[in-house]
Order: structure tokens, then C-alpha cells, then sequence
């Protein structure tokens, strides 16, 4: 989702990002869109270098602003973002914290509240990372599996509370073991004029559904930014998670989540080859409708570019994704990428009954040079469905 805002901006903000300070980093050769700001006021853009010293220890950075998004799910979107930032320890050794949250209200009557707490202590030793979220979410839902068409397409209203916390404990080096819990709450569930006989009846409707459970979270991530992540990094993320009816969730059921990406430097250095792989599989027992694996539900929403989120769900899905992304000008203000990905979800007798293929191409306008944050523009066509994707930050 991207956002487009006014207001003064302290600290960056988004994904949890940390930026590290560099000498080797000319940025006097690079533009950005602060700096179009800069010399459309008339001001001296070379000031800013000086935001690039190191911050101090303990000192509270924040970003606030108004905002304007766009989504396929959404439409237009009056968004009321801030963003708070610390470093716990030193920055040389210790991950900027952050806590990302904002008030949104749609085109389509939905209102969104989420917050994105990322804390890490001095020198990386933990990690608390969660994401909470409020929804009253009125979207269409299309039914189980692959073969799911656009006329099956009907509303479902809801109210939605989401709270998942983990606490990470580094290992060694980039490798990260911890424990968290997940909980999903869905109420007022209703369906309006639904067909005869829907998937959602077929597998189970109910008016409210919870989830409550436990989880594993295996971490391991050389990224340094994650907002743009370099060429040779690597991100691994495995969740396992049993729910419970002891600990309020409706049914006993279990889930895996595999979450892989893998960036490798093409010719430039700007230049990168990107691949994601993002499995969602359920293990045991049955979901709830609105808590099986569907695209655009990961964190950040981006899964399957080319499709609306919900446009496809299964009790198992199957994700992966490539893109190349490269420089257009030597002041790296303007950039490119083209993609391609493709899903499959299992239908009502959980098997997978067909393939999801979608691609599609990009413009990348530079944000913020010194955390190297793009403004990302793509367009993309799937099967029997086409869309402009936005986004502050990569993809993935």
C-alpha cells in the first residue's frame, strides 16, 4: 500500500527498518524525493547530509503525518500514520527499534487499526515482535481453491481483532529461536446475499470464530535493510503454531508457515535478482473460513501481485515469486523491476486443483536516499485479473 504524506518525518519509519550509516556512500551523487522537495522550496538539499550522523542511545525519534493510500481491497484510503524509533544500544551493533501504527478508514466503509511493535535490545541479544490489528472489513470472499471465479465474488462483513506477539533470543550470529502466541478473533460475521450453498457454508459458517494458540518462530536474517534488502542477503522465517480449545480457540488445529527469501547481486551493485517463497500450510484439524491461508494476508499484504486480497484461499497455499530489480538513472532516483509469481491453494478436498500465475512490471522512484526507500509502482496481470500494486519499500 503506498502512502503519500505531508508533515515532517524525524526517524525512518516502516517494517522495523534499520539503516546503518556508511562513509563509503557518496550521497551527494544521489536524488531522492525529499530532494525534488528540497529545490522545488528553494532550500539547500545538501543540508541533509547531516541527518546521517550516528543517533544517541535512548533518544525517541518520531514520524507523523496524514496520508493518502490506495489498494485494490481498499480503494482510496485517509490514513493517520505515526511511527516511533529508539536504539537501545549502540547503532554500529544493535538494530533500530521501532513501533509503527496508524488509523485508516477506506473508500469501502472499512476501518483499520494496526500497530507493528519491532524491539530489539543492546546488541541484538532479543527480539519482541508482534502485530496486532483492528478490522471492520467488509470484502468480497470467493470461495475454496484455485478454480474459484469472479462471478462467485460476494461480501462478507466482519469485525476482527488480530494479536500475535513473539520474544526471539539471537542463537548465534543472524539465528533466532523464540515462542509467541497468535490469536484471532472474528465477530459479526455476516454474509451478504451469498449464492446457494457457498464455499462458506460448505466448510462451516458460523457468526464469530477464534483461534487461539501457541507458537514456535525459528528466525534467521543477514538483511540489513528491509525496506530494500541488498544483494547477498538471505531471510528464513518458520512459524509453527498449535491452537487450543483450552486457551479459547474453537477447534484443536495446527499450521506451518514458510517464509524464504534469497537476494543475489546481478552486475551493478543496485542491481538484484530476488526470489520469495511464502507456504502456508495447515497441519491438523480445521481453521475457521476466514483464518485459512489466503493471499495478501501475510504482514505486509503483498503476496500475489496481479490479485485482490481473498482472492483465493485453501486450507494449504503455495506461493513464489521472482523480480529483478535495476537502476534507470546513475543518480539512482529512478528504478525498475519486472516480477513474476504464481500460487495454488487446495479446494474443498484439499487438494490442489491449478496454478495462479501472474506477472507484471514496476517503476521505482527513490524516497529516502539515506535508508534507501523506494516508492514502489507496479503493474501487474493475473489470470482473469489485473491491478496497480503500491507500496512504501520493496515488495520483499
Amino acid at each position: 500500500m503506498l502512502y503519500c504524506c505531508t508533515g515532517v518525518i524525524y526517524a525512518q519509519a516502516g517494517k522495523g527498518d534499520t539503516t546503518k550509516n556508511s562513509s563509503a556512500v557518496n550521497f551527494n551523487k544521489q536524488k531522492d524525493a525529499i530532494d525534488i522537495i528540497y529545490w522545488f522550496l528553494g532550500k539547500d538539499a545538501s543540508k541533509r547530509i547531516g541527518d546521517t550522523t550516528h543517533p544517541s542511545v535512548g533518544k525517541i525519534f518520531f514520524s507523523g503525518a496524514p496520508a493518502v493510500a490506495y489498494s485494490l481491497q481498499t480503494g482510496v484510503t485517509g490514513v493517520l500514520e505515526g511511527n516511533f524509533a529508539i536504539y537501545l544500544g549502540p547503532d554500529s551493533t544493535t538494530k533500530i527499534s521501532s513501533l509503527l501504527a496508524s488509523i485508516e478508514y477506506t473508500q469501502y466503509h472499512q476501518l483499520i487499526i494496526p500497530a507493528r511493535p519491532n524491539i530489539w535490545t543492546k546488541n541484538n541479544q532479543y527480539n519482541f515482535v508482534g502485530e496486532w490489528r483492528f478490522l471492520k472489513y467488509p470484502q468480497d470472499t470467493y470461495g475454496i481453491g484455485s478454480q474459484t471465479k469472479e462471478s462467485d465474488a460476494y461480501t462478507v462483513d466482519y469485525n476482527y481483532v488480530r494479536f500475535y506477539q513473539f520474544a526471539l533470543k539471537k542463537i548465534k550470529n543472524e539465528f533466532y529461536a523464540g515462542l509467541g502466541v497468535q490469536y484471532d478473533n472474528h465477530w459479526n460475521i455476516k454474509e451478504e446475499y451469498p449464492p446457494q450453498n457457498s464455499d462458506f457454508e460448505k466448510y462451516g459458517f458460523s457468526k464469530t470464530s477464534i483461534s487461539s494458540g501457541v507458537a514456535v518462530n525459528l528466525l534467521y536474517n543477514t538483511r540489513k535493510n528491509l525496506l530494500n534488502p541488498e544483494g547477498g542477503s538471505t531471510y528464513l522465517n518458520v512459524i509453527l503454531r498449535q491452537n487450543f480449545t483450552w486457551l479459547g480457540s474453537n477447534t484443536n488445529w495446527s499450521s506451518a508457515l514458510f517464509d524464504l527469501r534469497k537476494y543475489f547481486k546481478v552486475g551493478h551493485k543496485n542491481n538484484v535478482l530476488a526470489f520469495w517463497t511464502y507456504d502456508w500450510l495447515t497441519l491438523s484439524g480445521n481453521p475457521p473460513y476466514l483464518d485459512l491461508p489466503s493471499n495478501g494476508w501475510d504482514t505486509y499484504s503483498n503476496t500475489e501481485r496481479g490479485y485482490v486480497q481473498s482472492r483465493f484461499r485453501g486450507k494449504n497455499m503455495l506461493d513464489a515469486e521472482g523480480e529483478f530489480r535495476f537502476n534507470i538513472t546513475r543518480n539512482q532516483l529512478f528504478g525498475g523491476v519486472v516480477f513474476a509469481n504464481a500460487a495454488s491453494f487446495a479446494n474443498l478436498d484439499n487438494k490442489f486443483d491449478g496454478v495462479l500465475p501472474a506477472t507484471g512490471a514496476g517503476l521505482r522512484i527513490k524516497f529516502n536516499k539515506f535508508s534507501n526507500t523506494n516508492v514502489a509502482i507496479d503493474y501487474a496481470i493475473g489470470k482473469n485479473s489485473k491491478g496497480i500494486f503500491l507500496n512504501l519499500g520493496e515488495v520483499f
